[in-house]
């Protein structure tokens, strides 16, 4: 576990600034020579924060976790800070609308399922804890060291869900300029909305910042990671950090994982592509990276897996047909790493059953269709279809088959009246294709 996912022969380099570097990570720093040497002489402290606004974690969030694989492999402790208290107020930064609420309870739930994941890519000291502050003006501590070389969760719960306002603010609050904050682009989309910006949302970068303050003052955290839409809120803790402790820490921002277009990757029809197989299944995972433009072969390649950049390279150089092979090595590498070696192999298996005649077809989703509705004379094909939900309407359904664009166990379908029948299935299964992406294997029960 821990360090097994990542091989030594992943890079030439030993600083991770510059294996983070090499992979085209990093955006920002707050002073890269600083960084770079601190990574190179010590083995530091450094966090990320999670806001638990779902019970699951998504392909957004995983770009951080890879982040924290490299730095814990590179012998730095990673800090996976939970937010159940900022999650209560919600961060504005790259939202034009207000996050929804949520309950104590629900946001505790989705606290213990994003620990549950991290646990899948990250070595924990499970002994290790933050014992709490008496208060904005007291500092913590926690009850050991932590082991090194393994990571450390704690939840921002333990000391933003106790403070006293009153205190917080003008201990914390007084820190902060209102006409810096409102050139912070995260605060400047909201306020050209309608509704504009609250107050309570005004608050997160106090409470984002005061989280950098109480690592660093209480156990020795040096730096912040996150992605380029947190860098005021990191600017904000750095700053806050100095006033309050003495202490220097810094920032670095990582690149958001978007398309040659500059859209966020990882957005499927159904909405977020999941970490966790109940939400989505390792075949339709596997298929979303299968399926990426040509364009974004290799900036998912350098990001997403731990292949050499000599290897990075050669995949990202084929052309024409052939890149489709360096797509399969993609698709395959990260399902590994998220679904293990297994499911991997299962769900390319799969895809080449239903993609490339060949493999097996027991990985495909499969639906379960009443064999006594196509008794007797059948059930016409385009209403076949619709049952299956491969098309919306009959309309759609006659010009599938128009168009050339529906397979039956890899026959095209010419005649729109064509009634489907028990015979036509082998062994009781059907393989039904609309276009080049929806396949199902239908099983007659």
């Amino acid at each position: 576990m821990g360090f097994d996912f990542i091989p030594d022969s992943v890079s030439k380099y030993d600083n991770v600034y510059d294996v983070l570097k090499e992979r085209g990570f990093i955006e920002q720093s707050t002073d890269e020579e600083k960084v770079r040497a601190l990574l190179q002489n010590e083995k530091v402290k450094f966090y990320i924060g999670f806001d638990p606004t779902a019970d699951c974690l998504h392909v957004g969030h995983f770009m951080q976790v890879i982040i924290m694989m490299y730095m814990q492999k590179y012998g730095h402790t990673p800090v996976v800070l939970i937010g159940g208290g900022t999650g209560m107020v919600g961060d504005p930064s790259g939202r034009s609308d207000m996050r929804q609420l949520m309950s104590i309870e629900t946001i505790e739930h989705n606290c213990n399922q994003f620990k549950r994941l991290f646990d899948q890519f990250l070595e924990f000291d499970e002994e290790w804890q933050y014992e709490g502050n008496a208060g904005v003006y007291t500092p913590g501590h926690e009850n050991k060291k932590p082991e090194p070389g393994k990571a450390i969760a704690v939840n921002n719960a333990r000391w933003l869900r106790p403070l006293n306002y009153i205190e917080f603010i003008r201990e914390i609050g007084s820190c902060f300029n209102v006409n810096t904050m409102l050139r912070a682009e995260c605060f400047k989309q909201r306020m050209d909305r309608e509704g504009g910006l609250t107050m309570f949302e005004l608050n997160y970068m106090l409470m984002q910042s005061y989280d950098f303050m109480v690592m660093a003052r209480d156990f020795d955290v040096k730096i912040q990671f996150g992605g380029n839409d947190q860098w005021s809120n990191i600017i904000g803790g750095v700053d806050l950090t100095r006033k309050k402790t003495g202490k220097e820490v810094y920032g670095m921002t990582f690149s958001l994982l978007t398309n040659s277009e500059g859209q966020k990757m990882g957005k499927t029809q159904k909405g977020a592509l999941w970490l966790d197989a109940a939400k989505t299944s390792p075949y339709e995972f596997y298929q979303y990276w299968r399926n990426v433009g040509d364009a974004d072969v290799e900036k998912c390649l350098r990001m997403l897996t731990f292949l050499p950049m000599d290897e990075v390279k050669r995949l990202a150089s084929l052309e024409d047909k052939e890149i489709n092979k360096a797509k399969e090595v993609l698709a395959y590498e990260v399902t590994k790493l998220v679904h293990g070696e297994a499911e991997a192999a299962k769900a390319q298996d799969a895809a080449r059953a239903a993609f490339g005649g060949g493999g097996d077809l027991s990985n495909l989703p499969t639906v379960s269709f009443e064999a006594g509705r196509l008794a007797g004379d059948g059930m016409g094909v385009v209403n076949f279809i619709k049952e299956l939900g491969l098309v919306p309407s009959n309309r759609e359904g006659f010009m599938t088959i128009e168009q050339g664009g529906l397979k039956l166990d890899g026959e095209k379908v010419s005649d729109k009246k064509l009634m489907v029948t028990p015979d036509l299935f082998k062994d009781g299964k059907l393989l039904v294709e609309k276009g080049k992406k929806k396949k199902v294997v239908v099983e007659l029960v």
